[in-house]
């Protein structure tokens, strides 16, 4: 997009991916707490936006719009990390889950209920469910699992959101775990699976997905974070 005079159109072309912004800072936003606020990551895209403009080049042969992705997301990723969202005592409460999960498919041969991974965490279904609210799924593969550990006081983002070379989702490229990770989701219970589907595969967001289910948004957030720790639980092993 050009000006009369032959100049970028800089308005136009943040008017054109402002739809970008908010698709990245609603795709992330599932995989954080309550307390993060998606306004104030489309706020931060924007400035990561402006950035993208003045810094492309398209001598450097790669799209726009994927050089944009880049910055934006990585804007947003900054501004988390210095925000320390994640606490201690949540990335414990994930683990905890994990954990319990682990235990009862190894005691049940089976893929435990809602029920039966609360009773096992002792708490009340209503807690556990709040719990899950609370923490939030994030990786299905965590960095320390692949390089050999980390010291829980590192920030969260540091250890999970590294550079693109040690990116978890990079690592998913080994076939072997892939077809694991296959395996591990066809041994999610149906409405599950279906969450993982529209999230990851279809790319939609938790408000469109509580739509096509017809439940909460709330409810969905739930769900997809005991799909983690399911799958999470499976994949120990890997």
């Amino acid at each position: 997009m050009y000006t009369a005079k032959g100049q970028l159109d800089r308005e136009a072309l943040i008017r054109q991916y402002v739809p970008l912004v908010r698709k990245l800072a609603h795709h992330m936003i599932a995989k954080l707490p309550p307390n993060v606020e998606v306004d104030d990551l489309i706020q931060v895209g924007m400035i990561g936006l402006t950035e993208a403009l003045t810094r492309y080049q398209a001598s450097q042969g790669v799209q726009f719009e994927t050089f944009a992705t880049q910055r934006i997301r990585g804007a947003m990723l900054d501004e988390l990390r210095e925000g320390d969202w994640m606490s201690r005592g949540s990335r414990k409460s994930q683990k905890d889950i994990e954990h319990a999960v682990h235990r009862l498919e190894q005691k049940l041969g089976r893929s435990p209920l809602e029920s039966e991974i609360a009773a096992e965490l002792e708490l009340p279904l209503g807690e556990y469910q709040s719990l899950l609210g609370r923490v939030r799924g994030t990786q299905l593969v965590y960095l320390e699992d692949m390089t050999g550990g980390a010291d829980d006081d590192d920030s969260f983002l540091d250890r999970h959101v590294a550079d693109s070379e040690a990116d978890p989702l990079e690592l998913l490229r080994n076939q072997r775990l892939r077809q694991s990770l296959v395996g591990a989701i066809e041994g999610l219970p149906e409405r599950e699976q279906y969450i993982m589907s529209m999230y990851y595969e279809q790319d939609m967001n938790l408000k469109e997905i509580a739509a096509v289910l017809g439940i909460t948004e709330s409810r969905v957030c739930q769900l997809h974070s005991q799909s983690i720790a399911r799958l999470r639980a499976k994949m120990r092993s890997h």
